[in-house]
């Protein structure tokens, strides 16, 4: 096992735990998307829940969001940063001791989560539910992992600064703000805290976290991998230099005002609300940008796009993350809120964003990296890799198309009244009429975490005959730095 490590280790660069990180995206991808089957079966058949308290619906939910979110998408963010900012800088990681403790200490943080959420510990904060000593660990690995990240970018070889590392950088920053902000609390023992913040002010501190959580640690992140390894894959430079600059600034200054629109119709002040919204409809402008200027990095090269599924699976998610960007404004409209609201259509709206957007180009930027991690020309199978495409968008329009019928049906049934003033539909009729929805969503869910396991068939192939082949040279077109 040694000798493998030493004839993979890179001469230059770290890329031992970018090769970590990478392989439990796959394997967290895998983990956190069975949770997903298992719940949308659930809300198909409720005895699914099996009456324990452990494998309950409103356990498992935060499991699988967690799962995939930090899990699957913060390996695959760890995985790609770690990777680029070496590229990019042509410099090694500035502590490997440092990016290996960040490695196993979000293990740890993952694992942890894994535990105690079945079981019940929770601080019942949207995509911030773990308790108060995981909360500390998340907040020194982060630390640590702004200390590798940035650190390698102040020694770098080169003047410039890629743009994939703006928005890496500015996604590291902010999250850290967002997470020790927004889960600041009391601890009362162990396993149970109380939040900071009392009543309207922690529910607006939390969305701010919340859809900042989507808007940095889903979005800028993941243009991170977009602007360096959709130029990669295929061959082309970016399309406009100068509109990527502005896509991160506009980004930047505006996404952090958008929380309040989950807060439509609540204690939260009119005025508060009527502000996210329009910092919401604002956001469609870079938002688009972003995706315009992917989408015309493939001028010249579309042609590739029959033979190659890698890119494929980029421009389509480069379709979703324009797609969920018009959703999101339209929905935060306050007129078209009060219809979606509790509905499932905010459910479709996620996951067009987290199965389209974030999960594919991340699928895709693994595909790009585990052969230049492992030393091999290419992976075992492109046919998989085009099977496993397939089953993702296929997966992926069941899910969401179901979720949006089912959410305009919600949302009419529930404020639908008679002549009278009475309620025309009650809640239950509502959950029946939704039920072949949920049969959909469950059938698309399975398709999709059945394409992460052709993935995963696919990697473990590549990677099982250890160093036969050698990586490509430093100048080659997956080898060499943008």
């Amino acid at each position: 096992m040694s000798e493998l490590n030493a004839a993979l280790e890179h001469p230059t660069y770290n890329y031992k735990v970018v090769r970590q990180f990478a392989i439990m995206t796959v394997v967290w991808g895998i983990v956190g998307m069975l949770v997903g089957v298992l719940i949308a079966a659930q809300l198909a058949w409720p005895a699914l829940n099996f009456d324990l308290p452990w494998t309950s619906f409103g356990r498992m939910r935060p499991l699988h969001t967690n799962a995939v979110i930090f899990a699957f998408g913060g390996s695959a963010l760890f995985a790609t940063s770690y990777y680029v900012v070496q590229r990019t800088t042509q410099a090694r990681l500035i502590s490997d001791k440092l990016a290996a403790f960040t490695f196993w200490g979000w293990q740890a943080v993952i694992v942890a989560a894994a535990v105690t959420l079945p079981l019940g510990m929770t601080s019942s904060k949207e995509y911030a539910e773990l308790e108060w000593p995981i909360d500390i660990l998340i907040a020194v690995v982060w630390v640590s992992y702004a200390i590798v990240f940035f650190g390698t970018i102040v020694k770098r070889k080169v003047s410039h600064i890629y743009v994939a590392n703006w928005f890496f950088g500015g996604f590291i920053v902010t999250v850290a703000v967002l997470h020790i902000i927004n889960s600041a609390a009391m601890p009362v023992d162990a396993t149970k805290s109380y939040s900071a913040y009392a009543g309207t002010v922690d529910a607006m501190v939390q969305w701010w976290y919340g859809h900042n959580a989507v808007g940095f640690f889903l979005t800028a992140g993941f243009l991170g991998m977009m602007y360096y390894f959709v130029p990669k894959q295929a061959e082309r430079p970016v399309y406009s230099y100068r509109l990527s600059i502005v896509h991160f600034w506009a980004l930047v200054a505006v996404y952090i005002w958008a929380g309040p629109h989950h807060l439509h119709y609540t204690a939260l002040p009119d005025w508060a609300q009527s502000l996210g919204m329009v910092m919401s409809i604002i956001l469609l402008a870079p938002s688009w940008g972003g995706m315009i200027n992917g989408m015309m990095t493939l001028s010249g090269a579309w042609h590739k796009l029959r033979t190659d599924p890698i890119l494929r699976f980029m421009v389509v998610s480069l379709s979703f993350y324009g797609m969920s960007t018009f959703e999101g404004p339209m929905m935060s409209i306050k007129t078209v809120n009060a219809l979606s609201h509790y509905t499932d259509w905010t459910i479709g709206h996620v996951h067009s964003g987290a199965l389209g957007w974030v999960a594919m180009i991340s699928i895709g930027c693994i595909y790009h990296l585990i052969p230049v991690l492992f030393g091999k020309n290419r992976m075992y199978s492109v046919e998989l890799i085009n099977v496993h495409f397939w089953m993702s968008t296929i997966g992926t329009v069941m899910y969401i198309a179901s979720m949006w019928v089912n959410g305009i049906l919600q949302g009419l049934m529930w404020r639908a009244y008679n002549e009278d003033g009475t309620l025309t539909y009650t809640f239950v009729e509502s959950v029946v009429a939704s039920h072949p929805g949920y049969l959909v969503r469950l059938a698309g869910g399975a398709i999709f975490f059945g394409g992460m396991l052709v993935m995963a068939y696919n990697v473990y192939m590549t990677t099982r005959k250890g160093v036969a082949e050698q990586a490509l040279p430093a100048g080659s077109a997956q080898g060499s730095h943008a």
